[in-house]
């Protein structure tokens, strides 16, 4: 797809969804029942973002991945449509056909790539939003050879990627999705910094590399989670052991409360200790990169994105949550009100760069603000929903709302801006799991500065 095309592609979306607002209108208007119009509109809208974004791959995908995995954030949703629908988009992304992936195997592998395996199959065993993966045997020198995931890169996904972020400079509303009040070209600077980062496989597979070498000699560690082997990396080909499991979209409508719980916990454990235990953040909380395992352990798929962190996780974070909490009643029942000293959670904030200069600011708001954070991190155990995430989002997204301004005079730094996605990751996919887990003691263990 060319510049233009892409572009025409994506715009396409709010184009539409204008087009079908008028065409609802002029229904209702002409006596058809309202819900029913409102319904219509609605699924044809879904479906319109949908198709374009899992057609489109590159950065627009990856928005929409980043919505899977922050349901709140999502439009009012009573059926789950719109969850259901970008929840969908890794599992069910469209690839490339096989003469284009075929491309990228001659070029990065040589031409005799094909030697290089017991079996190939041709048909994508699964797409995302920069690569497609292909089932394959590794000629290992067993009879049937290894069975890998082969991941190849699009070709010409940097030039859309490239394009998406010139469309979010002109828009920025996707930006506005992960926080507000965000200095634009400097978070532009560090998404395109990142994402690209993410298109160098070689990178990827040391990141992979480095994971897997504590998830099969910690003992702890392998308990909880499978971080497949790297077999071979070129800067457009990784090929990995074959992992297979239930994603976790899955797991959160099938499996037991008990299952639920005990793969929640994993899931949160996995993204709180890397920095500690590996010196990397992994920073792409999508469901889809996640499994559960037949034998119930969490396992771990796409390693493109991860943040250096060799000194744990930033404790001025951890400082902000404690002093936000200090004083709470850390039962399992509601807090007695006693209220952190504002001038140490604005200090926490100055600290960390979350508070723009010369901002004044009612802290008894802010801890309403980022409740998403502090109210589970004052309970022993904290049980997750989407019904009471959604309720932390509409206030903060509602204008009349006096949390809505808490949001205005925050600011990001935009090297942190994947480390709020992780957070904001974790949050998301234990709700849509209905997840209960301890909190408490794992921000203790595994967050710096949360005393």
């Amino acid at each position: 797809m060319t510049g233009l095309g892409r572009t025409a592609r994506l715009l396409s979306v709010p184009v539409s969804a204008a087009a079908l607002g008028v065409e609802g209108l002029a229904r209702r208007l002409a006596g058809q029942d309202a819900e029913q119009v409102r319904r219509d509109v609605r699924a044809r809208r879904i479906a319109r973002t949908r198709e374009v974004l899992a057609g489109s791959r590159g950065g627009a995908m990856k928005a929409g991945q980043l919505l899977s995995a922050i349901e709140a954030l999502l439009p009012a949703d009573p059926d789950r449509s719109w969850h259901q629908a970008m929840t969908s988009l890794q599992d069910e992304a469209t690839g490339v056909p096989w003469p284009q992936a075929r491309s990228v195997l001659e070029a990065d592998l040589g031409p005799s790539w094909r030697e290089l395996f017991a079996e190939f199959d041709p048909q994508p065993a699964a797409a995302a939003s920069i690569g497609q993966v292909h089932r394959a045997r590794w000629r290992d020198g067993s009879p049937a050879g290894r069975e890998v995931a082969v991941k190849i890169q699009y070709p010409g996904v940097r030039e859309s990627i490239l394009t998406d972020l010139r469309l979010l400079a002109a828009g920025g509303r996707v930006v506005g999705l992960v926080a507000r009040g965000l200095a634009l070209p400097a978070i532009l600077a560090e998404l395109r910094s990142r994402l690209l980062e993410e298109l160098d496989y070689t990178r990827e597979a040391l990141h992979q590399k480095a994971f897997h070498a504590i998830y099969v000699t910690d003992a702890e560690a392998c308990a909880e989670a499978v971080v497949p082997a790297v077999v071979h990396a070129t800067g457009r080909v990784l090929v990995q052991d074959w992992l297979d499991g239930e994603p976790l979209a899955q797991v959160a409508t099938t499996a037991s409360q008990a299952d639920r719980d005990r793969i929640g916990l994993a899931y949160q454990r996995f993204l709180l200790s890397g920095p500690a235990r590996v010196g990397l953040l992994h920073t792409d909380p999508h469901p889809g990169n996640f499994r559960r395992m037949p034998d119930g352990r969490l396992g771990v798929l796409d390693f493109g994105s991860c943040l250096a962190l060799p000194g744990g996780l930033p404790v001025g974070f951890g400082r902000l949550i404690a002093a936000l909490n200090a004083g709470e009643d850390v039962s399992e029942g509601a807090g007695d009100g006693t209220a952190a000293s504002d001038e140490r959670v604005l200090s926490a904030l100055r600290e960390y760069g979350l508070l723009r200069p010369g901002v004044e600011l009612e802290v008894s708001t802010l801890r309403d603000y980022l409740s998403p954070f502090g109210e589970p991190a004052r309970r022993e155990r904290f049980t997750y929903s989407t019904a009471w995430l959604r309720e932390q989002f509409s206030q903060v997204n509602d204008p009349r709302n006096p949390e809505f301004a808490v949001g205005l005079k925050l600011s990001i730094p935009p090297e942190q801006l994947f480390t709020f996605r992780v957070w904001l990751g974790i949050v998301g996919v234990l709700s849509q799991l209905g997840a209960t887990v301890p909190v408490r003691s794992e921000l203790h263990r595994w967050l710096p500065g949360f005393e």
